[in-house]
């Protein structure tokens, strides 16, 4: 099969389009013909060498978000699949969850699901969709509507799973509050805005640019603001008649840490799920967060169960699948130069 590979650390140019062995498959998997694949910021991260999770190794497939068609089934995954309420076939459209945890011991990819350890986590640690073809156990796929395209469920495991949980599971997010969406552009905070505005949040955002402010009000912010220039506590207080917001959404960290603490309503929550700009913040007032209640939650992986859940989600609602640009696989380093240098607003979807 073709894929995009790579077998050292370095710029977009160490991404090699190539031919490679068709991946093995155990009696609870399915072989899955990839028919898109979305771009993530940790494809680019473990590419650079920035960092890496564990048990990453060389040569890597990265692409965590796959859709496809299953082209052939191990002798157990019909059944498998069965138990967990879905009837499978050759010939099928799925998307698959790529978080590892409770994968059957029947599949080629059991043995690493503790989700605060030795996590595999397809397109990251094992193979996967910057390739034609590849292998998901059967109980972590999922039938693609007939009327949703390729490209638009692609654009769902990563940012929307990172973005329910993180609200929902972790935060306890509630209709009626009020949410600041860091970089609200991203694929991960344009899933947060419209899952927000879906539960009746009100929702204000954050972005690099007066495009990308465009772009999230778009998705559903009531107002976004630039946060290169603009003080963002005191807008947000500005925004909600001086009590500030119930909830940040922050996978910026360390740049906008100070701002977003102080953006927050008594009692408010500051949740975090990312650190591109740095991995270590300094709390700025603890006087100020046991005086207000701020808490301070990390979004941990979502579980195994949640993914049904918010795909049904995803498939029942009219949401943007926020793509914003296709590109075919062999040009995947052009997406990788594209997002490292932040020209982006949402998703990038590679086509094989």
């Amino acid at each position: 099969m073709k894929a995009l590979t790579y077998s050292e650390h370095g710029s977009p140019s160490v991404l090699t389009f190539t031919d490679v062995a068709d991946p093995a498959f155990g009696k609870g998997d399915a072989l899955i013909r990839v028919r898109a694949t979305g771009v993530n910021r940790v494809d680019v991260a473990q590419r650079n060498g920035w960092f890496t999770l564990p048990n990453f190794s060389l040569p890597n497939i990265p692409g965590m978000d796959v859709a496809g068609e299953i082209v052939a089934l191990g002798e157990e995954a019909a059944q498998i699949a069965n138990s967990r309420g879905l009837a499978i076939a050759i010939g099928d459209r799925v998307v698959v969850d790529p978080s590892m945890s409770e994968v059957p011991t029947s599949s080629s990819l059991h043995g690493n699901g503790d989700l605060y350890g030795n996590l595999d986590v397809i397109g990251a640690t094992v193979a996967g969709g910057y390739a034609e073809l590849c292998v998901a156990p059967a109980s972590h796929i999922h039938l693609i509507p007939e009327a949703m395209s390729f490209a638009h469920a692609a654009a769902f495991p990563t940012a929307w799973m990172t973005a329910h949980h993180a609200l929902f599971d972790v935060g306890n997010l509630r209709a009626g509050e009020t949410l600041l969406v860091h970089a609200g552009a991203s694929g991960v905070s344009l899933a947060a805005i419209q899952l927000a505005r879906a539960a009746g949040v009100n929702v204000y955002a954050t972005a690099s640019s007066e495009g990308k402010c465009q772009r999230a009000v778009q998705a559903g912010a009531t107002a976004a603001v630039t946060n290169r220039t603009t003080d963002i506590a005191q807008w947000s207080k500005e925004q909600t008649n001086g009590r500030g917001v119930d909830m940040v959404f922050d996978h910026v960290g360390a740049a906008l840490w100070t701002p977003s603490m102080f953006a927050l309503a008594p009692r408010g929550r500051l949740i975090n799920c990312g650190n591109t700009s740095g991995d270590e913040a300094t709390i700025p007032s603890l006087g100020f967060m046991f005086h207000m209640g701020i808490q301070i939650l990390g979004s941990d992986p979502y579980r195994y169960e949640e993914f049904a859940e918010v795909w049904q989600k995803y498939c029942s609602q009219d949401f943007d699948s926020s793509i914003d640009t296709t590109y075919q696989l062999q040009d995947g380093a052009e997406a990788h130069r594209r997002l490292e240098s932040n020209d982006i607003a949402g998703k990038f979807i590679l086509i094989p």
